[in-house]
């Protein structure tokens, strides 16, 4: 989420060159460096993870032929190879070009690949005949779009870590949230559509009750409330905080001020954001209640 959100972040919200730009912040590379060498250990390890789980036996875990299969007959497998090459080839990327639209481009290519193989890791990959394809369709819209969202919280709350800052980039921070108020909107606007289509899909228009009577549906429940929560939030930083930046701007004391505000408010709606992450890992490995 982080090589895809952060770096469209870096590309459409902040100035092209000079100061505010990703390429004159010094934490920029190294978190999208970060990320990707992260993605592709944890991709690679869950091999054999899976393979131990699907063999039902830890001594199966680095057994070659579990491994093989796993590779090339199941799509998870398949996914988390794709997933570790992309994380591998942006992680070579950012490290060894200097920051560009072009590199910063080719990296959020490579986090929407990465992105999208987790839709071959859920419940989108085994809904069968034309739904199937509707649902897994709409799962990587919806993991894109809430990659986006997350990567882009990433990017400002580094942004708003630094403790010094010139007036040039307090200008271009006040620029990118500005700026991205419009893409969150339409951020919002898909993770809504497409949540209602897996929601109609995984738990039924006639199983409606299982949002409260079955672990998978109080788990999507806790995760609705805390989307909610960050809505919210996000409200309250485009209507009342960042007007606040704009006019502390030029006065240090409010400025600082207004910084802190807005620094609050996203730790907070970052926290949500891991809180739905590990909400999402969690049931995404229970039975919904349309297969009950």
């Amino acid at each position: 989420m982080i090589l895809l959100g952060s770096s469209l972040f870096f590309i459409h919200a902040l100035p092209r060159r000079g100061a505010g730009s990703a390429g004159e912040a010094p934490w920029a590379r190294g978190l999208i460096a970060a990320a990707a060498a992260l993605l592709a250990a944890a991709a690679l390890l869950s091999l054999p993870v899976h393979a131990s789980l699907l063999a039902g036996s830890a001594s199966e875990a680095f057994n070659p032929e579990t491994l093989a299969a796993l590779v090339t007959a199941m799509g998870l497998g398949k996914a988390a190879v794709v997933r570790a090459c992309a994380a591998v080839a942006a992680c070579v990327l950012v490290l060894a070009l200097r920051p560009s639209r072009g590199s910063w481009s080719a990296v959020a290519a490579l986090g929407a690949v990465a992105v999208a193989s987790l839709a071959w890791m859920g419940h989108g990959a085994a809904t069968e005949g034309a739904m199937g394809r509707i649902h897994l369709i709409s799962d990587v819209l919806h993991s894109w779009a809430a990659a986006v969202w997350i990567g882009a919280l990433a990017a400002f709350l580094f942004l708003l870590l630094a403790r010094r800052r010139s007036s040039e980039e307090a200008t271009a921070l006040h620029r990118a949230l500005h700026g991205f108020s419009g893409v969150g909107s339409l951020v919002v606007a898909v993770l809504v559509m497409t949540g209602a289509v897996n929601g109609a899909i995984l738990v039924g228009l006639d199983r409606i009750e299982g949002l409260w009577t079955t672990p998978y549906g109080r788990l999507l429940s806790l995760k609705i409330l805390l989307f909610l929560g960050m809505l919210g939030l996000a409200a309250a930083n485009r209507y009342r905080l960042t007007p606040a930046l704009r006019a502390a701007l030029g006065a240090p004391e409010g400025l600082d001020v207004a910084v802190a505000a807005l620094r609050r408010s996203l730790v907070v709606e970052t926290a949500f954001g891991l809180a739905v992450l590990a909400l999402v890992a969690w049931f995404g490995t229970l039975p919904p209640p349309a297969a009950l």
